[in-house]
């Protein structure tokens, strides 16, 4: 589901950062690999990708999905994105898909990215937009932290889905880690399926932050915030399906 919800915006990322054959390139926040895939694909075995992810059961399945795709040019090792431990190795590319909003501290990840590039190479990334541009997820989290007993008003916090939508923000970080030539770009990426069932299946299935949210609640707290997330997210609900608005931002820049 995130491979076809994400195709587009996955192929834009990568043509951003300027990805082809014989290439070095650092995937940070690699989660389990998909896009690391299609880096490989592109690059093909005459190139390197080393994909990295803090949390090792996240590498593992990687690894596996990598071996399986039968992409042996690709390294695979646990770090955080704000020590990526790849200072002056002279990477092509660097790609960040979907992972710099969890970092505590977004600028020091960008930092390091930076140093772990060439002069001239190049980095893209996507985050998700600002609330308005999110509802579902506004939504959910909204109804999660009021479940949980925390503040819902405010900006996100940092390490949160929606902390580094702010317009503006991404391209004043990019500026300041030290990247040249920075856009910011925002891509439309809805996401469909059959119902707001299966929306929430997906949620709940994947790991998400909003699960943590709800983790230190009795069960029963946590299916009551589940309903109400329900009964609010049924107004995506169209002839054609449950159709959920999501807009990501699409930041880019090159090491001078």
């Amino acid at each position: 589901m995130i491979r076809a919800w994400l195709a587009e915006a996955n192929e834009a990322m990568l043509d951003a950062a300027r990805i082809g054959p014989g290439m070095r390139v650092l995937d940070v926040a690699a989660g389990a690999g998909d896009q690391t895939i299609d880096i490989a694909r592109r690059v093909g075995p005459a190139g390197v990708v080393v994909a990295t992810d803090v949390a090792p059961a996240m590498v593992a399945l990687a690894q596996d999905n990598l071996r399986r795709a039968g992409l042996h040019w690709v390294t695979t090792h646990v770090a955080d994105a704000e020590a990526p431990g790849e200072d002056g190795a002279g990477f092509d590319a660097a790609i960040c898909r979907l992972g710099l909003m969890f970092c505590q501290r977004p600028l020091v990840a960008l930092q390091g990215i930076l140093r772990a590039l060439s002069p001239g190479g190049r980095f893209a990334a996507l985050v998700f937009s600002h609330a308005e541009a999110n509802p579902c997820i506004a939504i959910m989290s909204r109804v999660a932290r009021r479940h949980a007993g925390l503040p819902v008003d405010g900006p996100p916090p940092a390490g949160s889905l929606l902390s580094l939508g702010r317009p503006g923000l991404m391209a004043d970080l990019l500026a300041e880690a030290g990247f040249r030539d920075v856009t910011v770009q925002p891509l439309a990426v809805p996401f469909r399926v059959p119902s707001c069932s299966d929306y929430l299946d997906f949620v709940r299935s994947a790991g998400s932050p909003i699960l943590d949210l709800l983790r230190p609640l009795p069960p029963e707290s946590r299916e009551r915030a589940w309903d109400e997330m329900a009964r609010k997210l049924e107004q995506f609900a169209t002839l054609r399906g449950w159709e959920g608005p999501n807009e990501l931002l699409l930041c880019s820049g090159t090491r001078p």
